[in-house]
């Protein structure tokens, strides 16, 4: 019966959980009662959040801690002095005098209380001072520290901005310092992901060789490509932005991310004039359509590939093209005088009486360097000179000077068809292909002699001196000869010496000991021939073993100086574009004898006006004792001419296939 009547009761229900859990439920303890931290580690929490927040609400927060002990302990003060006043504005007054007296160490008597009052007072007081002190001159130690970092913001207008860093800058720094020199006032700011203390100290040494003290230079630390960065040193209000690619493997890729740092921190509206340069050649499109339109962008390995061909083709034409490129002496100017509009080309170069007239630059930017005679001067062109500055040059009404006695006739085929010559090149880098194919238009014959261990297409098999044909799309790494087993050099009209191979940290060492080798008893191409040499760094210059018939093309030079030029100048860049194409009119030593007999006494002016006759445009003379040529000497000067001097002058280029206004390495984008 029990059993039946325990079935029958139904189960009952609960709407709460049970106390105790079935044993087979975990256990869920009871999440336990956390403290808050003691007022000690929050009150140096708050302190350490208002300390970091600087300097301001340091000082604002110990004046109120202080002020609150100060101000108390001198009521008290006050208040239990005899002599104090009896009105209550008379006791603040006392208050005040008393809290505004709380350096005086002990300067109260009377109980013991009242001496420990002023003891506190002064202890608070010279901990507020101490500490004050301390902030500022905390806050003075950040702010030049941060000056010191070159983090700080510049404020100049016009000035010349020159973005990364490279074998370029101080060159181009160099040659901006000495073109500002000519102002009144003038800055270069540089900025690059640098040191600032060692930018500077590089920089300094060229600042005190150009003799500029009134130009500011002004070096500045961040990353050119970072807008955050490139907007302290204010690129909308620079005169020009020059972009220079990094020694690094991805510097074209930097140049590019530069260069849209500043379209994007400058906007299109008010855009600046940009000067750029790219190390390859196949990367001068992409740096074109991010600099914009107006921009001119260089390209580095084309410009030292046709220097290096242009010195091979003209022997002791390497000092020239430096001495044309740089301010010291003369340089290209570019002048509008209204007043010559309607002259020849051929009254121009009679009438400028202190520079040599070049050519002349069309409206729309198009160069014509020595055109015909007769061109004529239209409205709006520009007339192209070679003068010692930038002020205008003297024009006159003076006839042209008398002819002079017709020299004798040249050799036939001196500047046309003539028999392939020989150059041998020794070492290859990247610049190889294109330096043999443009030898190859000019007419020589370019050979490569190789280290142990290589072969040529077409050549003998390895283990000895190699000579074959330069193939064009083969650019092995040449290894060095020992020095006791230095094979004798094949015989050729030229040796061109190119540095690398690429990649390597110092691709002049290579340059250093194939010079080595050239002087090197017994061992010389030959007597009198000529040997072109590259360097890749102009402190190298001086550690070149040269002889008397050798030419040093430090490329990343030339390519500095083209830079401070075109900066300067816009319009120049299609000038220098012209003179450094394969296929225009190019820079050219020819013997004097070409224009007027040997023994000729006559003044350059007659010699300019004999040039012209004979389709060239004179713009100096190299004496035969000498190497150092003189640009733009004065046209008045009388002097006997011999066979061994040579003038130099701006001519069609042997191999000329039609005028070009645009050269590869020197690129200026179109208008939109």
């Amino acid at each position: 019966m029990r059993k039946e009547r325990r079935s029958t009761v139904p189960p009952q229900r609960t709407s709460r959980p049970a106390a105790v859990p079935p044993p087979s439920a975990p256990v869920r303890a009871r999440p336990r009662y956390r403290p808050d931290p003691p007022l000690r580690d929050r009150t140096r929490y708050w302190i350490d959040r208002t300390v970091v927040k600087g300097m301001t609400a340091a000082a604002g927060w110990l004046a109120l801690v202080c002020l609150a002990v100060v101000a108390p302990a001198s009521a008290l003060l006050v208040w239990t002095d005899a002599g104090s006043p009896v009105t209550f504005r008379g006791k603040l007054a006392s208050v005040w005098r008393t809290a505004g007296q709380t350096l005086r160490l002990g300067g109260e008597g009377g109980p013991p209380l009242r001496i420990a009052l002023s003891v506190l007072l002064a202890l608070v007081s010279l901990l507020y001072v101490s500490t004050l002190v301390g902030l500022v001159t905390t806050a003075f130690t950040d702010r030049l520290t941060e000056l010191h970092r070159g983090q700080s913001t510049v404020v100049e207008r016009g000035h010349t901005l020159v973005l990364g860093w490279s074998e370029q800058t101080p060159t181009l720094v160099a040659e901006l310092l000495a073109a500002h020199a000519q102002r009144r006032r003038g800055a270069v700011v540089v900025l690059a992901d640098r040191d600032k203390p060692e930018m500077e100290r590089e920089l300094r040494a060229v600042a005190a060789a150009a003799g500029t003290r009134r130009v500011r230079l002004l070096c500045r630390r961040g990353r050119p490509a970072d807008p955050a960065a490139l907007a302290r040193v204010g690129p909308a209000a620079a005169g020009t932005v020059v972009v220079l690619p990094p020694d690094t493997p991805e510097g074209d890729t930097q140049v590019v991310k530069t260069l849209l740092a500043v379209r994007a921190v400058v906007g299109d509206a008010r855009p600046v004039r940009i000067v750029a340069a790219v190390r390859q050649t196949r990367h001068l499109g992409t740096a074109r359509l991010a600099a914009g339109p107006g921009a001119v962008v260089l390209d580095v390995d084309g410009i030292a590939a046709r220097a290096l061909v242009q010195c091979v083709a003209e022997p002791g034409l390497a000092p020239v093209l430096e001495d044309l490129l740089d301010f010291a002496g003369a340089e290209l100017h570019v002048h509008r005088v209204p007043r010559l509009v309607g002259r020849t080309f051929a009254e121009l170069r009679a009438a400028c009486a202190d520079a040599c007239v070049l050519g002349v630059v069309r409206p729309d930017g198009t160069p014509l360097l020595n055109p015909p005679p007769r061109t004529v001067l239209r409205p709006g062109d520009a007339v192209v000179v070679l003068a010692e500055d930038a002020a205008p040059p003297t024009w006159t009404a003076a006839p042209a000077a008398p002819p002079l006695p017709a020299p004798a006739p040249a050799p036939r085929g001196r500047d046309g068809a003539r028999a392939s010559r020989r150059v041998l090149v020794v070492g290859w880098n990247r610049r190889g292909p294109e330096i043999a194919a443009a030898l190859a238009r000019q007419g020589w014959e370019p050979v490569r002699e190789d280290g142990p261990g290589d072969s040529v297409p077409g050549g003998p098999g390895p283990g000895g001196p190699l000579l074959g044909p330069v193939q064009p799309g083969r650019v092995p790494a040449p290894a060095p000869y020992p020095a006791e087993s230095v094979p004798p050099l094949p015989a050729a009209d030229a040796v061109l010496v190119l540095g690398g191979p690429d990649g390597h940290p110092d691709p002049d060492e290579h340059t250093l000991v194939s010079l080595l080798r050239l002087r090197a008893a017994g061992r010389g191409p030959g007597p009198g021939v000529p040997v072109v040499a590259e360097l890749t760094e102009s402190r190298h210059r001086p550690l070149a073993p040269v002889g008397p018939g050798t030419d040093l093309v430090v490329g990343g030079r030339l390519v500095g100086l083209l830079l401070a030029q075109i900066s300067g100048t816009a319009e120049l860049a299609a000038a220098f574009g012209e003179l450094f194409s394969p296929d225009g009119h190019t820079v050219r030593l020819r013997p004097v004898t070409d224009y007027v007999p040997a023994g000729t006494e006559a003044s350059f002016a007659a010699l300019v006006e004999a040039a012209g006759r004979r389709g060239a445009t004179a713009l100096g003379y190299r004496p035969g004792d000498t190497r150092v040529p003189l640009l733009n000497p004065p046209k008045d000067g009388v002097r006997t001419w011999s066979r061994q001097d040579a003038l130099i002058v701006v001519a069609p280029a042997r191999t000329s296939r039609g005028r070009r206004s645009e050269a590869p390495g020197v690129a200026t984008t179109g208008q939109e």
